[in-house]
């Protein structure tokens, strides 16, 4: 299981729950941050923001986790609307760009941080206005002015951070959109008494859960083509797959550890 860090203690108990509950189904379905990043489209770096307690999931990104896991994401929803109420309370609130997994447009995310106390500067004394009219009337206009271009200052500066955090922020088109997984093509034969699925020129290389590649394409033909579905042929050694290796293991009578070494491949090619 998953070593997290320690909850923010300001963190609203909804919401605490909410995020104790996905690190539940991310270890429950032993997937690691890449593995989320891949099926559901947010960066790892988002998932260690949700994981972690400092930035609120969206909802696009409970019903995908549900849906690799298997889970009923009705529970998930309910908590979020009433986290999404109460997170951040007594927390200051930054908005970070990120892209949505399936449009790609940039979506708001919120991050929250312990609040900050403001310091106070006790009010000037006031001038005696019944005395000095004029006086009061000239600060009371000084004083409007200059509010009025502190105004337009700020929203220059909101205008400006508008156009600039966004690209700052942001991944870039290459990495916010991740590239499609490689495509593979089970081409079983039989060649001098051994299967291939012709995909990685007959390798037996060792390759463990959480490897990528032709070499982890190879093992899935060829444990489809024993009777075992590693669920998709895309290259990734993950639950599904291992949980195939470990049948197939099973099956010959080799060492269930999940790994495909050489006994394994030379089980696998037959």
């Amino acid at each position: 299981m998953s070593r997290y860090k320690a909850l923010p203690a300001e963190l609203d108990p909804c919401a605490r729950q909410l995020v104790e509950r996905l690190r539940q189904l991310k270890d429950h379905g032993e997937l690691t941050m890449r593995h989320l990043a891949a099926k559901t489209g947010y960066s790892a770096k988002s998932w260690e923001r949700y994981l972690g307690g400092t930035s609120l999931p969206p909802r696009e990104a409970l019903e995908a986790l549900a849906r690799i896991t298997g889970a009923d994401p009705v529970p998930l929803i309910a908590l979020h609307e009433i986290a999404a109420d109460t997170w951040g309370s007594g927390r200051t609130r930054t908005a970070v760009a990120e892209p949505h997994p399936t449009t790609g447009k940039q979506e708001q995310v919120t991050l929250t941080g312990p609040t900050t106390p403001r310091a106070t500067t006790p009010p000037a004394t006031a001038p005696a206005v019944g005395r000095f009219p004029h006086i009061h009337i000239a600060l009371t206009a000084g004083v409007v002015a200059l509010a009025v271009a502190l105004l337009a200052a700020l929203l220059l500066v909101l205008r400006l951070d508008e156009d600039i955090t966004p690209a700052a922020v942001a991944a870039p088109p290459s990495t916010a959109a991740a590239s499609p997984s490689p495509s593979y093509t089970c081409r079983i034969s039989r060649t001098d008494g051994r299967w291939s699925a012709g995909i990685n020129e007959g390798r037996n290389d060792e390759i463990v859960y959480g490897a990528t590649g032709a070499d982890v394409a190879e093992a899935q033909c060829l444990l489809r083509r024993a009777g075992i579905s590693p669920g998709g042929i895309d290259g990734m050694f993950g639950p599904l797959t291992l949980r195939a290796v470990k049948t197939f293991q099973q099956r010959e009578g080799l060492v269930v550890d999940g790994m495909l070494g050489p006994r394994s491949w030379k089980a696998l090619r037959g």
